[in-house]
């Protein structure tokens, strides 16, 4: 072991007693953005190793289209300040059960064919994408593993001295332990900045919500529905979600639209064709 290390490793044992108490009290998060770019591509190479959890769909032309057309608009968006930072890029993965969405540290957004045959819209993807651009930005992940793992663990993993750590951090953050649900502060957090993102687009700003509404008119919002049992645990309440994107709107002074309406920054038509159509 090298100085260096040694040194570390005795502040580590300083660091540890007074890092455990303040995560808990104050979202502290130890992370840099280089940070977490890097935990970020190790996160998804872990994921790609898991073909079988996380089956990536091969479907170039779809993912290029929702790349192009809806991720990148949203990134473009002036209120995404860390564009040029993170390593922002989409993918698809293929379980047609699921209807849900994620994101991991550094950009990278995860979209399951499931929600993707589920909704109506590019706005309503739209909202969703820029709810888990949130995510990425206001960077709940890392903070959320901070608080979680402590910074013994986390600081481990820095210094190479444990790297099957990230296989299980990767394990742990989707197999349903209290990392993986971000807490309500930070869902009611990313829906309110993505409205603030659409702001900047062609999208209606309010799309976040259509994806409650939508499955709250088709009776999916209770803890039976199969579909959604993993979003419900670790999501807060939908219909919550809806009156409070609601408020938002009112005090913008943003017209309330529902995903049912057929106004011109809502894109029903351009989603059949470019990604209904696509999706097998």
């Amino acid at each position: 072991m090298n100085k260096n290390k040694k040194k570390l490793k005795a502040l580590l044992a300083i660091l540890t007693v007074i890092f455990s108490c303040l995560t808990c009290s104050t979202g502290i998060n130890i992370f840099t953005d280089s940070d977490e770019v890097n935990l970020g591509k190790q996160f998804d190479a872990e994921i790609r190793k898991n073909f079988k959890e996380y089956p990536i769909y091969e479907n170039k032309e779809l993912k290029d289209y929702i790349d192009k057309n809806i991720f990148r608009e949203v990134l473009r968006s002036p209120e995404v300040k860390k564009k040029e930072v993170y390593n922002y890029q989409i993918e698809i993965i293929k379980n047609d059960s699921i209807l849900n969405a994620f994101a991991i540290p550094g950009g990278y957004i995860y979209l399951y064919t499931g929600l993707l045959k589920y909704l109506d819209s590019e706005a309503a993807l739209a909202g969703v994408i820029a709810h888990e651009i949130a995510h990425v930005e206001r960077r709940h992940a890392t903070q959320k593993i901070t608080t979680y793992y402590g910074i013994s663990i986390i600081l481990s993993i820095a210094l190479g001295e444990n790297p099957s750590q990230v296989t299980e951090l990767v394990a742990n953050l989707f197999t349903g332990l209290a990392i993986l649900a971000n807490s309500r502060a930070n869902e009611d957090e990313s829906d309110e900045y993505s409205i603030k993102y659409l702001l900047g687009t062609r999208f209606y700003p309010g799309a976040v919500k259509f994806f409650f509404e939508k499955l709250r008119d088709d009776g999916l919002v209770s803890k039976g529905s199969s579909k959604l049992a993993t979003f419900l645990s670790t999501h807060p309440d939908p219909i919550d979600r809806i009156s409070s994107a609601e408020k938002r709107l009112k005090m913008l002074g943003i017209e309330i639209l529902d995903y049912k309406s057929n106004d011109n920054r809502i894109f029903k038509d351009k989603y059949k064709i470019n990604v209904l159509s696509k999706l097998k």
